[in-house]
Order: C-alpha cells, then sequence, then structure tokens
C-alpha cells in the first residue's frame, strides 16, 4: 500500500477550531453521563482544541504524540471511572491525535478530487459524518440490550459490577430461562410453524406476481403493483383491524391458517420487489429460446428462469420470514392463545411480567437476523455478479 504523503500544513484558525468542535461533541455525551452536559461541552472543547495546538505546535511528532495522548487519556479515564473509563479514554486518545494531525497536514484532502472547493470539500465529509451519526443513533439500543442480557441480577440497567467488568456482575441465568420455560419454548414453537408456511406462501405468490408484472402486455400493472405491496404501506395496525374484521366474517379468526395467511400477506410485498428488481436484467431470449425448442411454460420457468432469479426469489423469502418471524400486531388481532408467537410472548412478558429473558430472546433474535440479512446481502452480490453488473 502506498503512504499517502501530505498536501499542505493547515493555520491554526482552521483545525483547532475543528477539533474543539469535536471535543465539544464528545463532551456532551461525557458530561451528560455525569449530570452536567453544557460543562462537557465547553471542557471538551477546550481539551480537544488545547490537544490539537499542543500536539501541532509543540510536541511535531506525530507517532510519539498519539501514543503519548492514549496512554495518558486512558490513565485519567482509568482513575476517573475504571476499566470503562480507560477503554473509553484510549479510544477519544487515539481519536483526537489521529484527527489533529490528519487535519493539520491537509491528509482529508487526498481522498477527494483536487478541484473541489473547500465547501464541496467540507459537504464530502459532513455527509459521511450525518450517515455515520444516523447509523449510531439507530444501532444504539440494539448495542445497549444485548450486554443486558447477560445481567446476572434481574435488572434492566448496567450494574456496578457489570460496569466493572467483574465476572460475577455477568451470568447465563436468563438464556437458561428461556431455554428451560415451558411458555418460552411454546412461542417459540408456534413462531417455527408460522413463520415458514407464511414464508412458502409469500414466495409462492410474490414469485408468480412479479414474473406476471414484468411482461409488458399486461394490463395496469402499476395499479396492480401499487395495491400488491400496499401492505407495506398501510399502518399496521390498519391492516391488522381489518384482518381482524374479515377473518371474523368467514370463521379464520383465531385459528392457524389465519395467521399464516396474514403474515403471508404481509410478506408478500418484500418478494415480489426484490423479484422484480432481479427480473430488470433478465434476458427474455432466453425464454423464446426455449419455446422454440420446445420447451413449456412449466419447464421453462424451472429450468432457465428460476436459476438466474433465484437470488432474488431467496432474499424476498429471508425478507418474509423475519417480516412473519417478528411480527407481533397482526397476531395479536387475528390470533388466539394456541397462537402465542415468540414476539407476542416478549410483549405479554413487557406489559404484564417484566422479566430480563425478553433481553436475552431479543440478543437472539437480532443474531438470527444479522445471520439472515449477511445471507441476503451476499445474494444480492451474487446476482448483480450473474447480470454483469459488478466484477466476479
Amino acid at each position: 500500500m502506498v503512504a499517502l504523503t501530505p498536501i499542505s500544513r493547515k493555520p491554526v484558525s482552521f483545525y483547532v477550531p475543528v477539533v474543539a468542535a469535536a471535543g465539544a461533541i464528545a463532551g456532551l455525551f461525557v458530561g451528560t453521563a455525569n449530570g452536567s452536559g453544557f460543562m462537557g461541552v465547553i471542557v471538551g472543547a477546550i481539551i480537544a482544541g488545547a490537544l490539537a495546538f499542543l500536539l501541532t505546535q509543540i510536541v511535531k511528532n506525530e507517532k510519539l504524540g498519539r501514543w503519548a495522548t492514549t496512554v495518558i487519556v486512558a490513565i485519567v479515564g482509568y482513575f476517573a471511572a475504571g476499566i470503562p473509563g480507560l477503554i473509553i479514554g484510549a479510544a477519544f486518545g487515539w481519536f483526537f491525535s489521529w484527527f489533529s494531525f490528519w487535519l493539520y497536514e491537509g491528509r482529508y484532502r487526498a481522498r477527494v478530487a483536487p478541484y473541489l472547493t473547500p465547501g464541496q470539500v467540507l459537504w464530502h465529509f459532513a455527509f459521511r459524518v450525518i450517515c455515520g451519526a444516523i447509523f449510531i443513533f439507530l444501532i444504539t439500543p440494539i448495542l445497549v440490550v444485548m450486554p443486558l442480557s447477560f445481567n446476572a441480577e434481574n435488572f434492566f440497567t448496567f450494574t456496578p459490577e457489570m460496569l466493572s467488568f467483574d465476572p460475577a456482575g455477568y451470568s447465563l441465568k436468563h438464556y437458561r430461562d428461556f431455554f428451560n420455560s415451558s411458555d418460552w419454548q411454546g412461542a417459540v414453537l408456534n413462531s417455527i410453524k408460522i413463520a415458514p408456511a407464511a414464508t412458502f406462501l409469500s414466495v409462492s405468490f410474490g414469485t408468480l406476481a412479479a414474473i406476471g408484472l414484468s411482461q409488458q402486455h399486461v394490463p395496469f400493472r402499476r395499479a396492480i403493483m401499487a395495491i400488491l405491496i400496499s401492505p407495506m404501506i398501510v399502518p399496521l395496525i390498519i391492516s391488522a383491524a381489518g384482518m381482524y374484521f374479515f377473518y371474523s366474517r368467514v370463521g379464520l379468526q383465531g385459528t392457524y391458517l389465519g395467521v399464516v395467511l396474514a403474515h403471508a400477506a404481509l410478506g408478500i410485498p418484500f418478494v415480489i420487489i426484490t423479484v422484480t428488481a432481479t427480473l430488470v436484467g433478465f434476458d427474455r431470449s432466453l425464454t423464446r429460446a426455449a419455446a422454440n425448442m420446445g420447451a413449456n411454460p412449466v419447464t421453462t420457468f424451472f429450468r432457465v428462469q428460476m436459476p438466474l432469479i433465484l437470488p432474488g426469489v431467496i432474499s424476498g423469502g429471508l425478507f418474509a420470514f423475519i417480516t412473519s418471524f417478528d411480527e407481533v400486531v397482526v397476531v395479536l388481532f387475528v390470533g388466539s392463545a394456541g397462537q402465542k408467537t415468540l414476539p407476542w410472548q416478549m410483549f405479554t412478558g413487557l406489559r404484564e411480567q417484566i422479566s430480563p429473558t425478553i433481553l436475552a430472546v431479543a440478543t437472539i433474535l437480532v443474531a438470527i437476523s444479522i445471520c439472515l440479512l449477511t445471507v441476503v446481502e451476499l445474494l444480492r452480490r451474487r446476482s448483480e455478479r450473474l447480470r454483469g453488473m459488478s466484477p466476479a
């Protein structure tokens, strides 16, 4: 890898205020955690700005400055908040020392086009910071729940033992409670019975609908597409209420078949969208060639079309499965006590008997979702390679 050379030294009036602003943001979080967000902003800005000036104008040796800053701030954090403070302090020290030299030496310019104006460069990095902040905002609740599931106490908060990384503060008791509870295992069994059946129906109907709507000669294609994907747009509570009144009249209310059909209706839009996206790059001359060779439509579908659109079909099926497995509103309306799914059991636990076992279940569901989404991403890349949209 070729090392990037500094472009130009930047004036103190440029990089010190920028580092100070970043320090103010970090100080806001630290100060809020200690009961004074305003004071954290002021102190964070002063320390970060002074650190940037000291490193670049006095120390000037980047390697020495970064190591020294990381160690010193980590030691201060340890004496202030123990091991968590040490970890956070080391991260802050490393980042702000690197950030100071990155701005001072103008290395941020090496990754952007040389003709961009200062305002365009600012927006280039501001856009990435905004996206990162949104990502952190969305992912933080998940990151909080996962360690709490290992709490040795029956609390929904971090205990002093957990914050000090004392092994006595961590336990697998909530996971044992989940696997040993008949209520939880019954809910898991119901979810396993419902989700695959709903996924099968979603994939079957959604794939056929996507193939049909991809034909140019189909009348009112846009209107039909809008109706089929409407469960993604209409608020879920409205769909659930409508299903309740309809199922109560046709005798499906509180039945296994009713819940499966309801979840299939929610999963079909995901299958239609993913399969339709896959069909965009499909070469229709292949189906005509198969027909000229004497293949009937069913043979053409399974021997020609399906192998090429399979990544989209599987991706839609995974989304439909996740939707069914995590859905709680519709099953509350159309299901009965005999169809109590895992999300329903979690909802009941939060409403009637608060138990940290819910955190363990949530962690397991997050792990399953991550695995499934990883498979979706791998299939998406494979589909792009098959269609020639990305290099092999």
